[in-house]
């Protein structure tokens, strides 16, 4: 079944008319006529099934409630240095299909990439085009948040719970139980974030910086992982941990 979201809230019985978007998809793509039915999440992230009443007018009525959720029990966020190329595309999509809440993207000293003047508006208009449509093809039932930051001055005013950097220095090292231990101590409804270097890695002055502000290093298995690989390795870890072990 086709999944889509609304900013608006919705109801039981409730009529309401598709978005241009929904409309072209649903009915101008699919060809779906009336009495077909779709899953939409309103902006309480509710989800409901509705079906088409007039695929002329592009109207559609809410028929039932659906209470089941897939978010993640924890406030997730995911925090990377500026990656070379589309890497930054890659990271947005998979990341929203194992469940992230918020994205952030971060300028630091060691960047290869560059997000200057007007450069980062686009690019994260464009990245939250591809998290939406990679929450419908997961059938989330919240759409994550993707945001830039010019500096690691920027990122200590954001306040988590729990704050890692997955560091690859911990990983040569053997580390193996921060990542667990972290999680261990996360209980639902907390927050937790990671941050992960671009191809340039972490300077020291940065992981100084985010230790002085709480953050512990962690590795992430034995192996080096690529600036793209590790943000989804540490969500599935946490996918692993809340959704399958719990």
């Amino acid at each position: 079944m086709q999944h889509y979201f609304t900013d608006n809230t919705l109801g039981l019985n409730e009529t309401f008319l598709m978005s241009d978007d929904i409309a072209h998809h649903f009915i101008s793509v699919l060809r779906s006529n009336n009495g077909d039915k779709f899953e939409i999440v309103d902006s309480n992230h509710k989800l409901f099934i509705a079906e088409v009443i007039d695929k002329d007018s592009s109207e559609a009525k809410v028929i039932e409630i659906k209470n089941n959720s897939v978010e993640l029990p924890v406030d997730v966020t995911i925090i990377c240095g500026l990656p070379k190329k589309d890497k930054s595309e890659l990271i947005v999509q998979k990341a929203t299909e194992l469940g992230v809440d918020h994205i952030i993207f971060l300028q630091t000293a060691w960047s290869i990439a560059q997000w200057k003047n007007n450069k980062a508006s686009k690019k994260i208009n464009r990245l939250s085009k591809i998290v939406r449509s990679a929450a419908e093809q997961s059938h989330r039932n919240k759409i994550p948040d993707v945001k830039y930051l010019d500096s690691i001055n920027d990122l200590l005013k954001e306040s988590y719970d729990h704050k890692l950097i997955a560091y690859e220095e911990s990983a040569k090292k053997g580390e193996k139980a921060d990542l667990i231990n972290s999680l261990n101590n996360t209980k639902p409804a907390d927050s937790i974030a990671a941050f992960f270097g671009p191809e340039g890695g972490i300077s020291p002055d940065e992981v100084s910086k985010l230790k002085a502000n709480g953050y512990k290093t962690c590795g992430l298995g034995p192996r080096i992982l690529r600036t793209e690989t590790a943000p989804l390795y540490f969500l599935s870890s946490i996918s692993m941990w809340f959704d399958l072990l719990k």
